[in-house]
């Protein structure tokens, strides 16, 4: 059986199995793949599916994203958007109003330098056929056409600049 060109990311498989002091049995097994077909991945003969990714990304406890890079399913610079945006939306300590604020400033930042909101929908696109299930993509993020959110001119009836609660509502001056 002739190599594909997924030698890196099979090579990199295998050093991140090393890695996590994983046999190729237990990594397969954790991953829910059978032995030889891991086998096979990690020798460059067989290029797994962006779902198989995931559920070996999953068993390493390593980004998904990660991975999609190494077997040329996203590049580098989509895989730092992706990240950026999970992070945002997984931070349990604001809440979905203040999320949505700070996906609206990434977004008009990235649009300000030349990546605007055409690139990220292709990259949804192209994310979606890849079977990539991105929380931050399948959430509907990369739609900046939200005008639900708080603008800068919401505050201006807030009273005082002291801090906010974790839903973003004025906290209770303290005496």
């Amino acid at each position: 059986m002739a190599s594909l060109n997924v030698g890196n990311l099979g090579e990199y498989l295998r050093e991140q199995r090393r890695n996590a002091q994983l046999s190729l049995r237990q990594l397969a097994d954790a991953a829910g793949v059978s032995n030889p077909y891991l086998s096979q991945i990690e020798r460059g003969l067989r290029k797994p599916s962006a779902e198989i990714l995931q559920q070996l990304a999953k068993a390493l406890r390593i980004s998904a994203e990660t991975l999609y890079v190494q077997a040329g399913i996203l590049d580098e610079r989509e895989r730092d958007e992706v990240e950026t945006r999970a992070a945002i939306v997984a931070d349990p300590t604001i809440n979905e109003q203040q999320k949505q604020v700070l996906l609206q400033v990434y977004e008009s930042f990235r649009k300000e330098n030349g990546f605007g909101p055409d690139q990220g929908a292709r990259r949804k696109d192209t994310a979606d056929t890849a079977g990539i299930t991105d929380t931050a993509y399948t959430a509907g993020i990369n739609d900046t056409t939200d005008t639900t959110g708080p603008t800068a001119g919401d505050d201006a009836g807030r009273s005082g600049s002291g801090p906010r609660t974790a839903d973003g509502s004025d906290a209770e001056p303290s005496n």
